[in-house]
């Protein structure tokens, strides 16, 4: 319980997780290199990577000292996360909300992160033990979405995706939320082997991310 406490505050300090839609292993874990070098402290890999599990598991061989965080996106039952547990995953992003993922993630003392979008789907998640809430697709409301949605909820630790960039992830640090989740925006330097440019990329947001949360 404790890891996952210290797992918790590695994502909400850093404030950014990296989405990766890799095409193979190799590209992975390339992306996660050049992810942790820019200070991203999770990475996840969603289930539309190709033999996603298996990428999770040679990510975590990668950093036994957990160096940087491994995760699981794109988790849409309970038999999916476990297997993505028993690979080593440290957390579980659903962009739905399933009750008996929640309790399984929960039974093995894991972050789990369930995809919400209205308000009762926000509510219940809350209700289920969500440990950050995803907001998912971010794109459609934008942070005025989490800013209403804050004001009889304002207690709720909010994680968007999708719709979430450089130019305006000031907008949902100061809206309100504890973390965003970024894809393309962060990693599509890998389609042309610019992983310099993705470190230099998780930098900005990053920086972006710490001067949004001092105003």
């Amino acid at each position: 319980m404790f890891e996952k406490l210290e797992n918790l505050k590695r994502i909400v300090d850093c404030g950014l997780i990296a989405v990766v839609r890799a095409e193979s292993a190799e590209q992975a874990l390339k992306i996660a290199e050049a992810c942790k070098e820019g200070g991203v402290e999770a990475i996840e890999i969603t289930m539309t990577v190709p033999g996603a599990v298996d990428v999770i598991k040679e990510l975590v061989k990668a950093y036994p000292h957990k160096e940087i965080l491994v995760g699981a996106g794109t988790v849409l039952d309970p038999e999916t996360a476990r297997a993505c547990l028993l690979a080593g995953a440290e957390f579980i992003v659903c962009p739905n909300l399933n009750e008996d993922t929640i309790k399984l993630v929960h039974r093995y003392g894991k972050i789990v992160m369930p995809g919400t979008y209205t308000i009762t789907e926000i509510v219940r998640a809350m209700e289920l033990g969500g440990d950050i809430i995803k907001f998912f697709p971010g794109s459609l409301g934008g942070p005025a979405a989490i800013k209403a949605i804050r004001g009889p909820l304002p207690h709720v630790p909010f994680c968007p995706t999708g719709g979430v960039s450089l130019e305006n992830v000031s907008d949902w640090i100061k809206a309100g939320v504890v973390a965003v989740g970024v894809g393309g925006e962060l990693t599509k330097g890998a389609k042309t082997g610019d992983y310099p440019g993705i470190t230099a990329t998780a930098r900005e947001f990053i920086a972006r991310i710490k001067a949004a949360r001092r105003q």
